[in-house]
């Protein structure tokens, strides 16, 4: 049966419609300090003010000038669908207006909308690329042009601004777009003139929001419409842009990570909607497929460079892996709405490993540098040929997708720490703030993830009759500790859930302590390019050492000694304070000056004998890359 609710739930980027069959439905939380406060704080004070100028300076904007008639000259960047970049700005900059309203922001917010609604044509359509370059040409290369994936990041960064503001200006642009999306594409058979997908999904999840934003159902069915015809041919058969099978019957992700990965957030809010669980099916299948054979250990995603792909199951390279930030992105987005649909705690996990890993990486420590692909290894003298696909910082990308779309994840991040249902509320992401529920307002402190112990209290309750606080257990924890009261829990766990059942009163606390032990961590053996190797992991930070703390001799001759107890200790000094694990290792011997770098398995020459012994430094993964441009590793050979 449908669950209702007698209001609308908290106003984040998913918002489940009062039909909605889904197990849990977001809640309210809050970042008052704290790990990710200080992250969001460099986003707010510094990556989100730097976007205007920036796609000034990109173009972006004058673009949008051209198609206003407001300017002249020549189109400026290389590709159809830079519009976007716009957009996932607004959305970034609109859910920070909803925490602070006031200010520079707002004004830089109010003038691109004002330049995005000059721009969009009579009839509802909005695309650069189309009205100057291509003098008003539409939808005559659907693989390519990206129309309707430019739509999609128009209707989300709306949905966003009248989420946060309250204010329609850019909704009823997005609403414009949409409705003449609608009246043009249809099934055959609909009179509509165009059967057929865009070449990178996007739309679709976009159009659920829209449905769910205002209540017309025709956009959840212009949503279920596109989904399904992916997988039929339309344009080619490519897995590259998800043409080569249909959702419901396929077993494994496959071609362009985000593209996929978008499409399939859509199938999980549709079925969320409406209950279809063929769809449902199908995203429980593909997730798991992708989490057990094609994810790496630091939640990245996308094995191959060419095509943006994922490629085969375990095949997870390292100074090779894509790892787009995107499909980090990506993957947050459709694991949290699995999340709420099944109210299983696994997608959580990866949510988690995914945020503190692959994502965040994706950003520098000062908020002023990106990259764009995200390799798990650079090697002792990698010459960096730069550009979009660079393992080197960049200020800025001729493909800049990634900046802004980290911007609005770390704007919204709050929408993805706590659910709720009719019995209670879970918290998924442990931070310093407030969760918040029908149920109770619950505070927290942490300081995790540097240190395992998380104190909540229980500030308000409207209610006498028990309920249920579900803590979700990280996969990671080999150990772990409950304090509520005079009581003590180490479990039953149930899908990753500590539940605790009771009547509560405000000012009842409740404590829990996850073990933080270092860890070395073993792929599984399919995963040729790591086999004989060992990572360092503690709590959910994947670690790695970078050259900078390892001086003559680099790292590729590394050898970690797997006998000997790894130790933490915290440097305050060290990339804005951290919590490092140090091990023990040692460089092999010198090569002898032979021509061939080949031997028999049983060759004693020096190439194959024990070396000094190193004390190895590791860092965490998000924070590599943001001191020198060098060496970096996260699997270490044992041998």
């Amino acid at each position: 049966m449908p669950r209702t609710h007698s209001a609308l739930p908290p106003t984040g980027p998913v918002r489940l419609g009062p039909d909605a069959r889904a197990a849990l439905r977001p809640a309210t939380a809050g970042i008052t300090a704290g790990f990710w406060h200080t992250r969001r704080e460099v986003n707010t004070r510094t990556s989100l003010p730097q976007g205007p100028e920036l796609l000034e300076s990109a173009g972006n904007l004058h673009n949008l000038r051209l198609a206003a008639g407001t300017a002249e000259g020549e189109f400026q960047g290389a590709y159809p669908f830079v519009d976007t970049d716009v957009y996932k700005w607004l959305e970034a900059a609109s859910w920070q207006l909803a925490q602070e309203p006031a200010g520079d922001l707002r004004a830089h917010v109010d003038r691109l909308i004002a330049l995005v609604a000059e721009a969009q044509q009579p009839d509802g359509y909005l695309n650069t690329w189309f009205q100057v370059v291509k003098g008003g040409e539409r939808y005559q290369d659907l693989r390519w042009g990206h129309e309707l994936y430019c739509a999609g990041h128009l209707i989300q960064a709306a949905v966003a601004h009248h989420r946060a503001t309250g204010r329609p200006e850019l909704l009823d642009v997005a609403r414009k777009f949409a409705d003449h999306v609608d009246s043009v594409f249809g099934p055959p058979g609909s009179g509509k003139p165009i059967d057929g997908i865009d070449g990178h999904p996007e739309i679709e999840t976009a159009l659920v929001e829209l449905h769910r934003e205002t209540g017309e159902r025709r956009y959840l069915d212009l949503a279920a419409y596109f989904v399904d015809r992916h997988g039929h041919g339309l344009l080619g058969g490519e897995a590259y842009c998800q043409d080569r099978v249909p959702v419901r019957e396929a077993t494994n992700v496959e071609g362009h990570a985000v593209r996929q990965l978008y499409l399939l957030a859509a199938a999980a809010d549709l079925a969320t909607e409406t209950g279809d669980e063929e769809l449902r099916a199908a995203a429980e299948r593909l997730w798991h497929a992708m989490a057990t054979t094609k994810t790496h250990l630091t939640g990245g995603l996308g094995a191959h460079h060419s095509g943006e792909d994922f490629g085969d199951p375990y095949e997870l390279p390292n100074e090779r892996a894509y790892c787009e930030t995107c499909a980090a992105i990506a993957s947050v987005q459709w694991s949290w709405r699995m999340a709420l649909l099944t109210g299983e705690a696994r997608y959580s996990d990866l949510i988690e490993r995914t945020l503190y890993n692959g994502f965040l990486a994706g950003v520098s420590l000062d908020g002023e540098r990106w990259l764009y692909v995200n390799p798990l290894q650079i090697r002792d003298g990698h010459t960096d040929p730069g550009g979009d696909k660079s393992a080197r910082r960049t200020r800025w990308f001729r493909c800049a997708c990634c900046p802004p779309n980290v911007m609005r994840l770390l704007a919204s991040l709050e929408h993805y720490l706590a659910s709720s249902d009719d019995d209670g509320l879970q918290i998924h992401q442990y931070v310093t703030g407030r969760y918040e529920s029908d149920l109770a307002v619950i505070g927290a402190e942490t300081d995790y993830p540097w240190h395992g112990t998380i104190a909540l209290t229980v500030e308000d309750t409207p209610t006498d009759r028990p309920w249920t606080l579900s803590l979700r257990i990280p996969q990671w924890c080999r150990e772990f500790r409950v304090r509520c009261g005079e009581e003590t829990y180490d479990g039953p766990v149930a899908d990753g859930w500590l539940r605790l059942h009771r009547t509560w009163a405000p000012g009842d606390k409740v404590v829990l302590e996850l073990a933080l032990e270092p860890r070395l961590t073993t792929a599984d053996p399919r995963v040729d390019a790591v086999r004989g190797c060992v990572a360092i992991e503690r709590g959910p930070l994947v670690h790695c050492l970078e050259g900078a703390d390892h001086p003559g001799g680099g790292l590729d001759d590394i050898v970690i000694d797997t006998t000997r107890p790894l130790a933490v200790k915290h440097r305050p000094d060290l990339l804005g304070g951290v919590t490092t694990v140090v091990a023990a290792g040692r460089r092999r011997g010198v090569p002898d000056a032979g021509w061939w770098p080949y031997g028999p398995a049983d060759d004693a020459s020096p190439r194959r004998q024990d070396g000094e012994l190193v004390e190895l430094t590791a860092i965490p993964y998000y924070a590599w890359a943001n001191r020198e441009n060098g060496s970096m590793r996260v699997w270490l050979p044992t041998s």
